[in-house]
């Protein structure tokens, strides 16, 4: 509470002593008032005496008004103000207040940009899975159209901004190197995933997909310095336990052991690769803001320059990359050109590839639009709620996948145990949301 200085004066009527006086609580013409949690005692003809901050300041007044006028008392009751001398607590309260509305309006932000990621995400699942259709035999092409494709697009993107002032030479010329890192991060993380993916099961990649929540949790605390409740810890599990039994409740047991425990391992060091590529990114935005005292860097910047050096790292493992897809190499420009008639459905692949190009066309721009509003989930977040918001994307699209959707034939079944993981899940969210940050820092809980 802040200081208030009072001018401490007596009135025709008083004498030194009633300057120091302060009148005995039982009388019947005491008044009590408690504004704004502060207390005060009112006595008509006697002293004004008003708590504040454990400090007593004392007016001595005359019988008929009090040094502010008596109309302003009364009209200072009737509103349920403080009184006016006390700007200084007015100031403290009013910045109180905007701390936390700012507070409000950052949760707000943070809720609605990770319904827009969980929705994004979903589609994204979905669409996959649909672009697939007509690509069954290019799977590759689509993923190197993701790689090389995007630079292009967010680049075109960043010059856009870069002209309309919203991207500035500041935030061109940060350090270069932490986004070299994310390039090479994300194109480790991808291969990893590529080579152990095409060994183990379906059913064994989402259960061990989970161990990218784990991995988010303790990058955080070692390299960010967040600290974490029990309870937000529990609900880290309660989610990642969910999303284990909606998918593996369907599949038979053993399935992680068949393909070996090597495999199994590359996968979890994948989820390692693209953990770390998430906190570096959190690093890079708290980062920028110092340079930028107090501003924040473009996520096109960020995206943009990622999206290149990954290309770079990748047009390096394209040898390694196309042979665990099973194409030699040295077929590689013809496989390529192929999969990309199919995709625009042209030439002879035209009665091959039905539904393309608008499928395929389809993904792209979700998935795009899933990579942007992931990057932005984090920015304003942190990369352990915009795991929780990409995690939350995996039961919602099994449900999907059970209805009739097109192209895609024969609906799949419930999972035994879907509802059952739902609630866990949902009950996990609630729980790590629920829970004050424990972190030092002035964001809300929601956003640590």
């Amino acid at each position: 509470m802040s200081a208030c200085c009072h001018r401490v004066a007596a009135g025709a009527a008083s004498s030194p002593a009633a300057v120091h006086h302060i009148p005995r609580w039982s009388s019947p013409s005491i008044s009590y008032s408690n504004v704004n949690n502060r207390q005060f005692w009112h006595r008509k003809g006697a002293p004004l005496v008003v708590f504040r901050s454990r400090r007593w300041v004392i007016e001595a007044a005359a019988a008929t008004t009090d040094l502010r006028g008596g109309d302003e008392e009364d009209e200072t009751k009737k509103r349920g103000q403080p009184p006016r001398c006390c700007s200084g607590d007015r100031e403290a309260l009013a910045v109180a207040e905007k701390r936390n509305d700012e507070g409000v309006d950052r949760r707000v932000e943070v809720v609605v940009a990770a319904a827009a990621t969980v929705v994004l995400g979903v589609g994204n699942r979905v669409l996959y899975k649909l672009a697939l259709v007509p690509l069954k035999h290019y799977p590759f092409f689509l993923a190197q159209l993701a790689t090389f494709g995007y630079v292009i697009v967010y680049f075109s993107i960043l010059y856009l901004r870069y002209q309309s002032g919203k991207v500035t030479d500041e935030m061109l010329s940060m350090p270069k190197s932490p986004l070299i890192a994310v390039g090479l991060l994300e194109a480790l993380g991808a291969a990893s995933g590529m080579a152990a993916g095409a060994i183990l099961s379906g059913a064994a990649i989402p259960i061990l997909s989970q161990s990218f929540l784990v991995w988010q949790l303790v990058l955080s605390y070692i390299f960010l310095g967040r600290r974490y409740s029990f309870n937000q810890l529990f609900g880290c599990f309660l989610v990642a336990l969910g999303v284990i039994i909606t998918v593996a409740s369907g599949s038979g047991t053993g399935s992680l052991m068949e393909a070996g425990i090597f495999w199994s391992i590359l996968m979890i060091i994948s989820f390692l690769l693209q953990a770390a590529d998430t906190v570096l990114k959190e690093t890079i935005f708290l980062d920028a803001a110092q340079r930028l005292k107090g501003g924040t860097v473009d996520l096109f910047v960020v995206n943009s320059y990622g999206s290149a050096y990954q290309a770079v790292f990748i047009c390096l493992l394209l040898p390694f990359l196309s042979n665990l897809w099973g194409i030699p190499f040295r077929q590689l420009p013809s496989y390529l050109k192929d999969g990309a008639a199919c995709f625009l459905n042209v030439g002879t692949m035209s009665n091959k590839c039905n539904g393309a190009p608008l499928l395929p066309l389809l993904f792209v721009v979700v998935n795009m639009g899933f990579n942007v509003s992931l990057l932005h989930l984090l920015k304003i977040s942190s990369a352990v709620v915009s795991c929780l918001a990409s995690t939350l994307t995996v039961p919602i699209s099994v449900f999907l996948f059970t209805l009739p959707l097109p192209y895609l034939g024969v609906a799949s079944s419930l999972p035994p145990g879907f509802v059952v993981g739902a609630i866990i899940l949902a009950v996990g969210v609630l729980i790590y949301t629920w829970t004050p940050s424990l972190n030092s820092s002035s964001r809300p809980s929601l956003v640590s």
